[in-house]
């Protein structure tokens, strides 16, 4: 099998998405890099090296489970590129399957091919027992869970030209329908990276509650309502608020 180096090259290339501007959109081989190093440490866990593990495989996987998305986002004709708003999962971990199999064929035998195949579509089902689809799904899993998971959801947000208030409005809607506990509990294979996850949650939950703080300015106007005004009337109209909470009390 050719260097994996080779492998990483050729992913870059999949997963570079043009930009309006004329440069390449860096997201998908940034996630890349993080999963295929959330995989290499997920496969050296105790409770994980008791399987037999084909790394190399795992690695590759992980570096084109996105490219049937990336395909589809490199298209040029807008019909082409809409058609990513009604993929479903499983829809991008086939087309992946497909990049795979047109760059890849040359590089490796039909059995490592079959399997790296089989790895991205095993890696989305939930009752797979094939451990490399495991530990892919684990890993990026783990990766939703935390800051980083947050920074994708932020980046998609401003991407679609919404701001903080909506960004806090989806993550309150998701701890109302419990979404997080429900990954936590359904997401996980292995208990050593579910805890992991468990503590990159309780990160981006303060992350979150400090946005939340700073958006709605409830800092400043903690300080305000320690002040002691010589006259609620002189309080300027931006403290209208502030004003009410006075009188109140």
């Amino acid at each position: 099998m050719a260097d994996l180096q080779v492998f990483k090259e050729i992913a870059e290339r999949v997963l570079a998405i043009p930009t309006q501007k004329g440069t390449s959109d860096g997201y998908l081989i940034d996630r890349a890099y993080r999963i295929l190093r959330h995989c290499g440490g997920i496969a050296r866990l105790g409770e994980v090296q008791r399987f037999q593990i084909d790394h190399d495989c795992l690695y590759i996987a992980a570096m084109f489970r996105d490219a049937g998305f990336a395909y589809y986002a490199n298209q040029e004709d807008k019909v082409s590129r809409m058609v990513l708003a009604d993929l479903t999962d499983e829809d991008i971990r086939d087309f992946s399957t497909q990049v795979v199999q047109e760059k890849l064929t040359e590089l490796l035998t039909p059995e490592r091919l079959e399997l790296i195949c089989g790895i991205i579509i095993e890696s989305g089902k939930r009752n797979t027992t094939l451990i490399e689809a495991m530990i892919l799904s684990d890993a990026r899993n783990l990766d939703d869970m935390g800051v980083t998971g947050i920074f994708d959801e932020m980046r998609r947000y401003v991407m679609h030209g919404r701001g903080a208030a909506e960004a806090l409005a989806g993550w309150n809607r998701k701890i109302e329908y419990d979404y997080w506990s429900a990954r936590l509990r359904d997401g996980f294979r292995f208990e050593s990276v579910r805890s992991i996850a468990e503590q990159r949650l309780l990160t981006a939950r303060k992350f979150m509650g400090q946005l939340d703080i700073e958006n709605g300015a409830a800092d400043l106007e903690e300080i305000l309502l320690k002040q002691k005004p010589r006259s609620i009337v002189d309080l300027p109209e931006p403290n209208a608020k502030l004003r009410r909470h006075l009188l109140k009390s």
